[in-house]
Protein backbone atom coordinates (compact mmCIF):
# COMPACT_ATOMS: atom_id res chain seq x y z
CA UNK A 1 0.00 0.00 0.00
CA UNK A 2 3.12 2.72 0.68
CA UNK A 3 4.48 1.78 -2.48
CA UNK A 4 1.23 2.97 -4.30
CA UNK A 5 0.83 5.64 -2.24
CA UNK A 6 4.53 6.53 -2.93
CA UNK A 7 3.86 5.63 -6.44
CA UNK A 8 1.22 8.38 -6.27
CA UNK A 9 2.60 11.21 -4.81
CA UNK A 10 5.16 10.97 -6.87
CA UNK A 11 4.56 13.31 -9.58
CA UNK A 12 3.40 15.92 -7.46
CA UNK A 13 6.73 15.90 -5.56
CA UNK A 14 8.85 16.39 -8.63
CA UNK A 15 6.69 19.28 -10.23
CA UNK A 16 7.28 21.58 -7.43
CA UNK A 17 9.81 24.32 -8.61
CA UNK A 18 11.16 27.64 -6.69
CA UNK A 19 11.15 29.47 -10.10
CA UNK A 20 9.96 28.66 -13.44
CA UNK A 21 12.09 30.29 -16.13
CA UNK A 22 11.62 29.75 -19.58
CA UNK A 23 14.67 31.18 -21.05
CA UNK A 24 14.70 29.27 -24.46
CA UNK A 25 15.39 32.36 -27.51
CA UNK A 26 16.30 30.93 -30.83
CA UNK A 27 18.22 34.64 -30.98
CA UNK A 28 20.09 34.57 -27.65
CA UNK A 29 22.59 32.51 -26.80
CA UNK A 30 22.79 30.80 -22.73
CA UNK A 31 25.81 32.35 -21.09
CA UNK A 32 26.51 31.60 -17.18
CA UNK A 33 27.23 34.77 -14.70
CA UNK A 34 26.72 35.80 -11.53
CA UNK A 35 26.61 39.57 -10.64
CA UNK A 36 26.66 41.08 -7.15
CA UNK A 37 25.27 44.56 -6.92
CA UNK A 38 25.72 46.78 -3.75
CA UNK A 39 23.29 49.35 -4.03
CA UNK A 40 24.81 51.74 -1.72
CA UNK A 41 27.32 52.37 -4.75
CA UNK A 42 26.01 55.73 -6.73
CA UNK A 43 25.83 53.84 -10.03
CA UNK A 44 23.34 51.42 -8.40
CA UNK A 45 21.60 53.49 -5.47
CA UNK A 46 18.57 53.99 -8.07
CA UNK A 47 16.99 50.38 -7.40
CA UNK A 48 16.46 51.57 -3.92
CA UNK A 49 14.02 53.14 -5.32
CA UNK A 50 10.24 51.32 -6.79
CA UNK A 51 9.98 51.76 -10.56
CA UNK A 52 13.52 52.36 -11.18
CA UNK A 53 16.05 50.58 -13.88
CA UNK A 54 19.76 50.45 -13.99
CA UNK A 55 21.58 49.02 -16.80
CA UNK A 56 24.66 47.00 -16.19
CA UNK A 57 27.45 46.09 -19.32
CA UNK A 58 30.73 44.45 -17.46
CA UNK A 59 31.67 42.18 -20.36
CA UNK A 60 30.42 39.47 -18.64
CA UNK A 61 27.02 40.21 -17.70
CA UNK A 62 24.62 38.65 -20.34
CA UNK A 63 24.43 38.69 -24.15
CA UNK A 64 23.95 42.74 -24.29
CA UNK A 65 24.58 43.20 -20.49
CA UNK A 66 21.39 43.15 -17.97
CA UNK A 67 18.63 45.74 -17.03
CA UNK A 68 17.44 45.26 -13.39
CA UNK A 69 14.52 46.77 -12.15
CA UNK A 70 12.96 47.56 -9.28
CA UNK A 71 9.50 46.69 -8.73
CA UNK A 72 8.40 48.18 -6.09
CA UNK A 73 8.20 44.87 -3.73
CA UNK A 74 10.52 42.77 -5.34
CA UNK A 75 13.82 43.04 -8.14
CA UNK A 76 13.83 41.74 -11.90
CA UNK A 77 16.72 41.32 -14.42
CA UNK A 78 16.55 40.88 -17.83
CA UNK A 79 18.96 40.85 -20.95
CA UNK A 80 19.60 43.92 -22.52
CA UNK A 81 19.46 42.85 -26.27
CA UNK A 82 16.64 42.40 -28.27
CA UNK A 83 14.96 38.98 -27.98
CA UNK A 84 12.72 39.27 -31.16
CA UNK A 85 16.19 40.05 -33.47
CA UNK A 86 19.27 38.33 -34.12
CA UNK A 87 22.22 40.02 -32.53
CA UNK A 88 23.39 43.00 -34.37
CA UNK A 89 24.63 46.56 -34.38
CA UNK A 90 21.11 47.84 -33.11
CA UNK A 91 19.85 44.73 -30.86
CA UNK A 92 20.93 46.37 -27.67
CA UNK A 93 18.34 47.91 -26.01
CA UNK A 94 18.12 51.05 -24.11
CA UNK A 95 15.89 52.55 -20.75
CA UNK A 96 13.10 54.93 -21.41
CA UNK A 97 11.13 55.17 -17.72
CA UNK A 98 9.60 51.55 -17.15
CA UNK A 99 10.55 50.56 -20.52
CA UNK A 100 13.24 49.27 -22.21
CA UNK A 101 13.20 49.83 -26.37
CA UNK A 102 15.03 47.60 -29.16
CA UNK A 103 16.30 49.90 -31.04
CA UNK A 104 15.87 47.91 -34.23
CA UNK A 105 12.64 47.58 -34.54
CA UNK A 106 11.22 50.02 -31.82
CA UNK A 107 9.45 47.56 -29.48
CA UNK A 108 8.77 48.50 -25.96
CA UNK A 109 9.21 46.50 -23.35
CA UNK A 110 7.57 46.44 -19.82
CA UNK A 111 10.26 46.00 -17.31
CA UNK A 112 7.49 45.00 -14.97
CA UNK A 113 6.45 41.64 -17.44
CA UNK A 114 9.34 41.39 -19.92
CA UNK A 115 6.42 41.09 -22.48
CA UNK A 116 5.78 44.05 -25.62
CA UNK A 117 2.58 43.49 -27.49
CA UNK A 118 2.69 41.85 -30.24
CA UNK A 119 5.81 39.96 -29.81
CA UNK A 120 6.54 36.60 -29.98
CA UNK A 121 9.30 36.29 -27.43
CA UNK A 122 9.77 38.49 -23.94
CA UNK A 123 12.81 39.67 -22.50
CA UNK A 124 15.17 36.94 -21.69
CA UNK A 125 14.96 37.21 -17.69
CA UNK A 126 17.68 36.52 -14.84
CA UNK A 127 17.30 35.27 -11.63
CA UNK A 128 17.61 37.88 -8.66
CA UNK A 129 18.52 37.10 -5.40
CA UNK A 130 18.41 39.86 -2.63
CA UNK A 131 21.29 39.31 -0.24
CA UNK A 132 20.29 42.19 2.20
CA UNK A 133 18.77 45.32 2.45
CA UNK A 134 21.17 47.32 -0.17
CA UNK A 135 22.98 44.14 -1.70
CA UNK A 136 21.41 41.73 -4.91
CA UNK A 137 23.03 38.83 -6.42
CA UNK A 138 21.42 38.22 -10.83
CA UNK A 139 22.56 35.34 -12.14
CA UNK A 140 21.61 32.71 -14.72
Amino acid sequence: MKKYLLLLLLPFLMSCEKENFSNNNPYLPNYGFSVNINMNLPQFSNLQFPSNAVYINNGSAGVRGIIVFNTGGSYVAFDAACPNQALSSCSTMTLSGINAICACDGASYSLFTGQATGMQYPMKQYRVEQLDAVSLRVYN
